[in-house]
């Protein structure tokens, strides 16, 4: 068969007004043009998996609309894509089911809304698409093709990973590319809408696959820069103690998800920079304590750290590993302070980077469901809408007017020029004061 997989995953704001900004303030965008930009590690993984009779072609369409050629000449066409661009990808896979070609859809948000994407699609693959693609490809050659497969018990063993076909990729195109060291995250926040969707349990991939698709992009890409495309990275230390010196052999650059704990061991910041870290993005949430309460479904392990942040913080960058701090603003303890509380919890920490989005309530999350039931969701169905910067609820303590207009001029002061080289100026001058102090080598 020839089988045609197609990743949807552009950047998506409804806001017109906050995207005419962030033409003009590029660290806001940064971040989602990043992941915009990313390939699709979980298409590149089922083209691994793929039996080599089949031949295989992988694309990427960020605007289907701006799209000249699609092509048509399929066996088999899967299409993997996020909530914000899943009206385009059903309207793309109906494209292909007018001229009879079998589609697969799989990803986040299908596997949450399965009846819906089945309107519009062959089938839905749920969970976890290791633990299917071969028997959706058996059936498909067979006449077979069933409505769904696969659940979302996270049953698959990562040991079992195939590697993902990077040599599909133009790496030129690209400034990162992804590795899955881990999927799930302990922390369990309640508007995460990432792999935990498709995994209930918190699990890792053995350090021998892992470096040996590192490898296989090396061989692809002289001096990548890897981004591990995980919920949290650091969680297990032992287990990034023995894979860390691997990669400083590789003399690679690399950034990461993770949270505030990694501060709190000497030995693999050590190991972290001396490996090629430049950055690590961290969840911070709130600079309100109060907002944290809640945020975690079990153990509220934020809230209780948060006298900790600006320490935290300050122990990470002084390594000359920077930090990027994210803020999801409207969180139910926000008020119309929160924009001030926020820039001046940036300004007083020494944040290397920020980023700052606005609280989503995405299908399948605890968050939309607990929204839903209250009866806070303005347009429960308006998935183009889950973009991270679009108002789509009732906040507890402000309006949607004043949570958007406030959001708008947050970002309009945090990405200022002058502010921006403020923090970068800030991050070299500690850095450098360190270094001759001796503190760290």
């Amino acid at each position: 068969m020839k089988i045609g997989l197609i990743a949807m995953s552009g950047i998506r704001v409804c806001d017109t007004e906050l995207l005419r900004l962030g033409l003009t303030l590029p660290g806001f965008v940064e971040r989602s043009k990043t992941i915009a930009s990313l390939p699709s590690l979980g298409l590149l993984t089922l083209a691994g998996l793929t039996p080599s009779q089949h031949e295989i072609k992988y694309m990427e369409i960020a605007d289907l609309k701006q799209q000249k050629d699609i092509p048509h000449d399929f066996d088999l066409v899967a299409i993997s894509s996020y909530s914000a661009q899943i009206d385009e990808a059903y309207e793309l896979a109906k494209y292909y089911k007018a001229r009879g070609t079998p589609v697969v859809m799989g990803g986040p948000h299908v596997t949450v809304l399965p009846d819906e994407a089945a309107e519009f699609c062959s089938c839905v693959v749920i969970g976890e698409g290791e633990q299917s693609w071969r028997e959706v490809l058996r059936d498909c050659e067979q006449g077979t093709l069933r409505p769904t497969y696969g659940n979302r018990s996270g049953d698959f063993d990562m040991a079992d990973s195939p590697l993902p076909t990077f040599e599909l990729l133009d790496i030129n195109k690209y400034d990162r590319l992804t590795v899955q060291t881990s999927r799930g995250c302990p922390h369990q926040c309640d508007f995460c809408a990432s792999s935990t969707l498709l995994s209930s349990r918190y699990k890792q991939k053995p350090i021998s696959k892992v470096l040996e698709e590192i490898d296989a992009i090396l061989r692809v890409w002289k001096h990548p820069f890897i981004e591990f495309a995980d919920d949290n990275s650091l969680v297990n230390f032992s287990y990034w103690k023995e894979l860390l010196p691997q990669l400083a052999k590789r003399k690679l650059r690399w950034f990461t998800e993770t949270d505030l704990s990694v501060s709190e061991n000497e030995e693999l910041l050590t190991l972290m920079r001396e490996s090629g870290c430049a950055q690590v993005l961290i969840g911070l949430e709130s600079p309100v304590p109060d907002a944290l309460k809640g945020v975690e479904l079990h153990n509220d392990w934020k809230h209780k750290r948060y006298a900790h942040y600006k320490e935290a913080i300050r122990v990470i960058q002084a390594h000359g590993i920077t930090v990027n701090g994210c803020f999801v603003i409207g969180l139910d303890g926000h008020t119309t302070d929160i924009f001030d509380q926020v820039f001046e919890f940036v300004n007083d920490s020494g944040l290397y980077e920020v980023q700052v989005t606005i609280l989503t309530p995405f299908p399948g999350t605890a968050l939309y469901a607990r929204l839903a039931k209250e009866n806070r969701m303005l347009e429960p169905t308006n998935w183009k809408k889950c973009t991270l910067f679009d108002v789509n609820y009732l906040p507890s303590h402000m309006s949607p007017e004043q949570l958007t207009s406030g959001f708008r001029k947050l970002v309009v002061r945090l990405y200022s020029d002058e502010f921006t080289k403020y923090r970068r100026n800030n991050f070299r001058k500690m850095l450098r004061k360190h270094l001759e102090e001796g503190n760290y080598n």
